[in-house]
């Protein structure tokens, strides 16, 4: 009877004991979903598809010129592959080519003129160097009609000294003006020097301008065309548009390696490193998702739109891989895995597990 007794009451431990890890077994299950769930965390940033590698495409400022618009007369059309020092766009050239040329004539006359000015001088200066020499030797010769003073008459020697003396003056006269004449010469040619290299200048000046009217590509990509105010509304340059000098109107991209530009608030940025990764879908096509990866972050906040109080952070994420429909200037949502390191959720986790063995050890330990 006694035994009977005994082997009932184990009985019914046995089942509290059972009874109790099955309650336990689904709470920790439970704890241990929620935590996972709680770590595993995506934070949704919005941004604008853009080449890591690209140039902008500038109207040409013109050295000298004062031009308010600059007409298009070839361009080459949106998604096009171009190689580098393919032809982009060429603008009309008309004035910059009759500026030069007007220059060019205007230089080959001067040229004319230095030459001829130098050719006055150097028959002029041939002029005054044979004067010179016939002043001096009047000069010499009248020097030994002078020592003849002693055997001539006092009238004789008297006309003798006064034509050396006027011999003397017209050397010294000459000596003097052909100095003079010489720097006169000199600066008149350095004049026209001057003008001519002036002149050449300009011409060279219309000559890059008309150079600058037609634009190459600087590297292999595809042509993009920037949307810019134009004739009163908004929109892509066609030939026949104008622009005015400076404004970037085109670029020239590289798609095979691409980025997203996106702006963190001053809540949201704390959580995110560099090396976290994320999951790219473009709002112009749903279907496609790139996997990315945070690659800089700016760390100068810039102010908000609505108050300076609060702050946006640049963040770029590289995009891995590339296909046909990604392009620049696209918008895009990027989803950044943001979970932490599950240190306390292993912690969490290995709790119940601990739990379990309790009732395990009690069991044995009443079973013995």
């Amino acid at each position: 009877m006694v035994s009977m007794v005994v082997v009932a009451a184990a009985a019914v431990l046995v089942a509290i004991l059972f009874v109790s890890m099955r309650g336990k077994t689904p709470t920790a299950a439970t704890s241990a979903q929620s935590a996972s769930i709680a770590s595993s965390q995506v934070l949704r940033l919005k941004g604008t598809t853009e080449a890591v590698q690209s140039r902008e495409i500038l109207a040409p400022l013109l050295a000298g010129q004062s031009v308010p618009t600059l007409t298009i007369i070839h361009l080459t059309p949106a998604g096009t592959r171009v190689k580098k020092g393919d032809p982009l766009v060429e603008f009309d050239r008309q004035a910059q080519m009759r500026d030069f040329v007007d220059k060019q004539a205007d230089y080959a006359k001067l040229v004319d003129q230095v030459a001829e000015e130098q050719a006055k001088e150097n028959s002029a200066r041939a002029k005054d160097e044979t004067e010179l020499k016939a002043a001096e030797d009047n000069l010499r010769k009248t020097e030994l009609e002078i020592q003849k003073a002693e055997i001539v008459s006092r009238i004789d020697a008297e006309k003798n000294q006064e034509n050396l003396d006027e011999a003397k003056a017209t050397y010294d006269q000459l000596r003097e003006t052909f100095d003079l004449k010489r720097k006169a010469a000199l600066a008149a040619v350095r004049i026209l020097e001057i003008q001519r290299d002036r002149t050449q200048q300009t011409m060279m000046h219309a000559q890059a301008n008309a150079d600058l009217m037609k634009i190459g590509s600087p590297l292999d990509g595809v042509v993009v065309l920037n949307t810019i105010w134009k004739q009163g509304t908004m929109g892509e340059v066609q030939e026949g548009d104008q622009v005015r000098p400076g404004e970037p109107f085109m670029q020239v991209v590289n798609p095979s390696s691409m980025q997203v530009r996106v702006m963190a608030n001053q809540q949201d940025f704390p959580s995110l490193q560099v090396g976290q990764t994320a999951k790219v879908r473009l709002d112009a096509y749903p279907d496609l998702v790139f996997p990315a990866k945070l690659d800089q972050m700016g760390p100068v906040g810039e102010g908000g739109d609505f108050s300076s109080k609060l702050r946006a952070f640049v963040v770029v994420v590289a995009i891995e891989g590339n296909d046909p429909k990604l392009m620049p200037d696209l918008s895009a949502a990027v989803d950044v895995n943001v979970t932490k390191p599950s240190a306390e959720s292993g912690s969490e986790t290995n709790a119940p597990q601990s739990s379990e063995q309790k009732p395990g050890t009690g069991a044995s330990g009443s079973g013995s």
